[in-house]
């Protein structure tokens, strides 16, 4: 029976590893680490890694009518038992330098260049705009890729051309806005608001685009319950903001500015992170968790 520690360790990131399988395959393996302010806590979240996996499945499933992806399966002989659940073999791509994202509400950078700017990464928008607006139309806000421990940095639809080619600029912009609609309809349709979301390309070996990394988790999408949405204010997530919150509250005792790292979280607000997740994936999905492999399955 094959085990991790066969398959070299070739990435890792604050979440996730990548491991070589063979020469046109890759384990992608989701941890139940989370991170903050650049940080990556000491606590994990039980089945947080299971709950990106799963959400990154069921996206790919909805939107291979759209666009092709990397992944091969989430259940394979290849895929070691120590990791499923919380592991996908996918194909080996040749990712694009472009973190495409996709905003259909103003909030977040997005927020801070507007107030500053009156634009988004160059994408002009109409006067008197608020915290958590709906945008008129959804917009192509990219950002490069940022090294571990780095903030991703908004850039310019010029940038990305500059970066990968006219041609190929107007694909990624045109694909990551009917990526989004696509995946805003349905969300809106379980009572949950896409805010935003980032997607990540690569090209197969012929050259065409193909969707990689994870896709629409709760950890590369701002999702917001539907019910009670109003502008002006900041919207309770589906997301790591309940743990962002408690690390800025005087509870935590931890000051941002300071090098010291951020403390262990408390049980309840690991549980109540954690109940954000599932009902995230949950109302989304319309799947239980307790169904998708893994411990507590």
């Amino acid at each position: 029976m094959v085990t991790l520690a066969e398959y070299p360790l070739i990435a890792a990131g604050k979440v996730r590893q990548l491991h070589a399988v063979d020469d046109e395959h890759l384990l992608m393996v989701a941890s139940d680490r989370i991170s903050a302010y650049d940080h990556v806590l000491a606590t994990p979240i039980p089945d947080k890694g299971r709950v990106l996996t799963a959400m990154s499945v069921f996206w790919f499933e909805l939107l291979s009518s759209e666009v092709d992806n990397h992944l091969v399966s989430a259940d394979d002989p290849r895929v070691p038992d120590e990791v499923r659940g919380r592991a996908l073999l996918v194909r080996r791509l040749e990712m694009l330098p472009v973190e495409c994202v996709a905003r259909g509400y103003l909030t977040g950078s997005g927020l801070i260049d507007y107030r500053a700017t009156g634009t988004v990464c160059g994408v002009e928008l109409p006067n008197g705009l608020t915290e958590s607006s709906r945008l008129p139309e959804p917009i192509f806000t990219p950002a490069t890729k940022a090294e571990l421990g780095e903030h991703d940095e908004n850039v310019s639809f010029a940038a990305v051309a500059r970066t990968v080619g006219d041609e190929r600029a107007e694909q990624l912009r045109e694909l990551t806005l009917r990526l989004y609609r696509r995946a805003a309809e349905h969300a809106e349709s379980r009572g949950v608001i896409l805010a935003d979301t980032k997607f990540e390309f690569g090209l197969s070996e012929r050259g065409d685009l193909v969707l990689g990394d994870e896709v629409l988790t709760p950890d590369s999408s701002r999702y917001w319950p539907a019910d009670g949405y109003e502008p002006g204010r900041v919207q309770p997530s589906f997301d790591k903001q309940y743990v962002r919150d408690w690390l800025t509250s005087p509870a935590s005792g931890w000051d941002r500015s300071s090098e010291q790292p951020p403390p262990e979280l408390p049980d309840e607000v690991v549980a109540n992170t954690r109940a954000r997740y599932v009902e995230a994936y949950e109302r989304i999905t319309g799947r239980d968790l307790a169904d998708w492999p893994g411990p507590g399955a």
